[in-house]
């Protein structure tokens, strides 16, 4: 500064006479700013546009868009990140699943297989429940019988051959469902196989790859009855054993009390007894026909993929038993109704109690058309679930999945993924990590060299 009076000088004394731009990057500064770009440029200005005496910039290439990146915003303008969605090839999602992404995955492995799900259970089930319907009808008809002439006497053993044949035929029809209901399981695990992956399977395929499974799913069910009924049988023999002893014998109503009391003690053992073994071998199945093991392997194979998580696979099981309940009879009621009547009503004529077991059938086939494809989905895909969870498996069914997409089709050997080997953190020759070729040693087109 100066003591008199004048203009100040551009920079105090002692300065260098270059200095570097302000920071605010004013307008009409020469040079460049140290401020962020375009702050200091004038309001209607591009800050992007290039200076007058910039060389000329060709424009750049036309490329297509970037996806955006996978960010969400939240409160306050900021972003967070969010994970892809997961591939979902076919009936669910490559993913740990929910509640949710089972049902729907069960309804969309129906929906996708019509004739390998809803056709060959309604066989199962028209063939299965023909000796019912005939012994629940021939059983309607003797007590229309009674019913019409209450007082003659010799309508007093009518019911007791109408019970008699009510039994005989739900005798026979628990066997033949036994057998049906087991080979069933096998085909339609294999549908649900191939569907995870978006194929589709045929039925005669189903069979073929699913009938040398056959044998080993009877003796699993056979194993199952056995433990879930042994503790039943136990309860007979001890209550014979008492009854020999005059246990029951006591004054009055002293003996039906204890009776009363053993049978109360038991089935509060009984229950948690069943839900437990239940819930710990319902993963059994699908590791049978999937994985190709034995009863006893798929058995334990079973208990330690629910072990950790019995609780959530109880609560679904018992979901979707409730759940097939309450549809199974919603579209029964109707027609066991109709046909109840109709027996009743009929008088006992062979074409009134023929009608009647017509009813009673289609009812048990459209109630089991239903229930049998989902509880074998939901057990299926419960399988699945429990193996992403435990293993993550689904890193290897993602890996398949990119490799059917870039092929364009689903090969059948993708079956063979359903193998533990194939199992994240196995090692390098036993499953396809790593980038390997995800059809095991067999490949997509045949023996490799």
């Amino acid at each position: 500064m100066t003591d008199g009076p004048g203009s100040t000088p551009d920079m105090p004394s002692g300065w260098a006479a270059e200095q570097p731009p302000p920071y605010g990057g004013a307008a009409g500064a020469a040079g460049s700013s140290w401020a962020s770009p375009g702050a200091g440029a004038p309001q209607g200005a591009n800050p992007s546009a290039p200076h007058p005496s910039a060389p000329h910039q060709s424009a750049p290439y036309p490329s297509a868009p970037y996806p955006s990146a996978p960010y969400a915003p939240y409160a306050g303008g900021q972003y967070a990140y969010r994970a892809p969605d997961a591939p979902r090839p076919g009936i669910i999602p490559l993913r740990p699943l929910t509640l949710g992404d089972i049902l729907d995955g069960t309804i969309k492995l129906i929906r996708s297989n019509p004739k390998a799900t809803l056709g060959l259970s309604a066989i199962v089930a028209a063939v299965t429940g023909i000796p019912a319907a005939i012994g629940q009808a021939i059983s309607f008809s003797s007590l229309g019988d009674l019913l019409a002439d209450p007082y003659a006497a010799d309508t007093a053993n009518v019911p007791v051959a109408g019970v008699a044949a009510q039994y005989i035929g739900a005798v026979i029809s628990y066997v033949m469902t036994f057998v049906g209901t087991t080979i069933l399981t096998g085909v339609l695990t294999r549908v649900l196989g191939r569907a995870v992956f978006g194929g589709r399977i045929t039925v005669g395929e189903a069979w073929r790859l699913a009938r040398s499974r056959v044998p080993a799913l009877f003796g699993l069910v056979l194993l199952q009855a056995l433990i879930l009924l042994l503790p039943l049988l136990a309860l007979v023999a001890v209550l014979v054993t008492l009854a020999a002893a005059n246990a029951f014998d006591g004054t009055g109503s002293t003996g039906a009390g204890v009776a009363v009391l053993v049978v109360l003690l038991f089935f509060v053992a009984y229950i948690p007894y069943l839900l437990f073994f239940y819930t710990r071998l319902s993963l059994s199945a699908p590791a049978i026909v999937l994985e190709g093991r034995g009863v006893t392997d798929a058995m334990s194979r079973s208990w330690r993929l629910v072990k950790g998580d019995s609780w959530r696979v109880l609560g679904i099981l018992l979901l979707t038993a409730i759940l097939a309940a309450i549809i199974s009879s919603v579209l029964a009621i109707p027609f066991t109704f109709g046909g109840s009547l109709l027996g009743m009503l009929s008088g006992g004529t062979a074409a009134g109690t023929a009608i009647a077991a017509l009813l009673l059938a289609v009812g048990q086939v459209l109630a089991s058309m239903i229930s049998y494809p989902f509880q074998a989905g939901v057990a299926g895909l419960l399988y699945a679930d429990r193996r992403m969870r435990a293993e993550a498996f689904d890193l290897v069914l993602q890996t398949a999945a990119a490799q059917n997409q870039s092929q364009g089709w689903v090969h059948g050997g993708v079956d063979d993924l359903w193998h533990p080997s194939y199992a994240a953190g196995t090692g390098q020759a036993s499953g396809p990590h790593h980038g390997a070729p995800p059809y095991g040693p067999y490949g997509p087109y045949g023996p490799q060299a």
